[in-house]
């Protein structure tokens, strides 16, 4: 069995902006409120941390600056993937040599990418890395589908640990289990989906919601995991509107105005996404108010 990079939830944390660069006072204040707070890891240039409109300064300097403000206090996990894979590579031997824990890769988004192409592509960086490597499959967005069979033969490189699955098929999800137990962890991708991936033999999430509520999110994994099913299941169930509120437009969009409520930088993101329809905002904000977040 391949040693696990975390149990529990990750959060996939924005990346604050103020004036239009990136407003590291604040994000060392949410860094270190995460970790206090008790999450289990953190994910910095992801999705949600708009990897894709930062330069490629940012996007290095940002992974650097996690890594030295959680000081080896929780994991820290990079998302360095990209439709470049040689791009790719050179950002995952930066992460590694700066002291990231582990290497988020996202499926090759708009030329994609056949099956034979993804293996092929993954295990190109995941030869060069000296750190874990997560796959990240959300076609979704990228319009590209890693499938179970694809995973489990990419589950058999040593440095491809896991995956954060946010598919959001099940039914993929439960074939995908059945072929990768003991060569591959899974994550949810999704905060609507954290106890069925658990049941499923998941090990957590790396989530949007843990945000705004880190302690809460990592509890329904560790409930869960702790043998709690219904006390999970009840946390997941109690959180969903809030959930679903911040998925009403693309992330991260509502998560950066819920940010931005809570003080961690202004709510503001790079086009071509744009802040909340205000109707959506006053919605996600009376959600927070009922929280007691804001």
């Amino acid at each position: 069995m391949k040693n696990t990079v975390f149990t529990g939830a990750a959060t996939a944390i924005i990346t604050p902006f103020r004036n239009g660069q990136i407003d590291y006072e604040a994000f060392a204040r949410l860094i270190n409120w995460q970790v206090e707070q008790g999450i289990d890891a953190i994910v910095v240039c992801g999705t949600t941390g708009e990897a894709s409109t930062l330069t490629d300064e940012e996007h290095r300097e940002a992974i650097r600056f996690a890594v030295e403000t959680v000081n080896g206090r929780v994991p820290v996990i990079a998302g360095t993937g990209s439709n470049d894979t040689a791009y790719a590579i050179e950002l995952t031997q930066y992460a590694c040599e700066v002291g990231a824990d582990a290497i988020l890769l996202v499926t090759p988004y708009y030329n994609k990418a056949t099956q034979k192409g993804l293996i092929a592509s993954f295990t190109a960086v995941a030869d060069v890395s000296t750190k874990p490597i997560i796959l990240y499959n959300v076609p979704s967005r990228t319009g590209c589908n890693i499938l179970p069979a694809t995973a489990a033969a990419l589950a058999e490189h040593p440095n491809i640990v896991a995956i954060k699955e946010a598919s959001g098929n099940i039914s993929q999800i439960a074939e995908l289990a059945s072929l990768v137990r003991g060569k591959m962890d899974i994550y949810s991708g999704n905060d609507d989906q954290i106890v069925p991936i658990l049941s499923l033999g998941g090990k957590g999430v790396i989530s949007v919601l843990s945000n705004l509520m880190p302690a809460e999110t990592s509890q329904i994994c560790h409930k869960f995991l702790s043998g709690d099913v219904k006390g999970s299941a009840d946390l997941q169930l109690e959180l969903l509107p809030l959930v679903n509120a911040l998925f009403c437009e693309v992330n991260p969009i509502p998560v950066k105005a819920a940010m931005a409520a809570m003080g961690y930088g202004e709510n503001s993101l790079r086009l071509p996404l744009t802040p909340m329809e205000s109707a959506h905002e006053e919605m996600l904000l009376a959600l927070m108010r009922e929280q007691n977040l804001i």
